[in-house]
């Protein structure tokens, strides 16, 4: 099953590294790009969406990883809080049994 995942992995790469291949053959122009306190002129079309798609992935993986950070941290404490309950629950359970009257 790991070998299938690598293999597929790879075909994927192969078939984003041939989209980008065609993107840049078919739109060989350059742009300007003016970022507000930066202007880039004569940047390659390709490169633009490249450098945009790049970092629209690092954020993406940098607030995946916040939302993973604050899960885990939810997960421990919760975690501490059932044996807590569970040691409540066991320290009541060898209590002897009082009469009703």
């Amino acid at each position: 099953m790991a070998t299938f995942r690598k293999v597929f992995i790879f075909i994927l790469i192969l078939v984003f590294m041939a989209v980008a291949a065609v993107f840049a053959w078919r739109n060989p122009g350059s742009i300007s790009i003016d970022v507000g306190f930066i202007r880039l002129d004569e940047v390659s079309t390709a490169m633009a969406f490249a450098v945009a798609f790049g970092l629209g992935w690092v954020f993406g993986l940098g607030c995946a990883s916040l939302v993973l950070l604050r899960m885990a941290n939810q997960r421990r404490k919760l975690r501490r809080s059932l044996r807590l309950a569970e040691s409540e629950v066991s320290s009541l359970r060898s209590l002897p049994l009082q009469d009703a009257h």
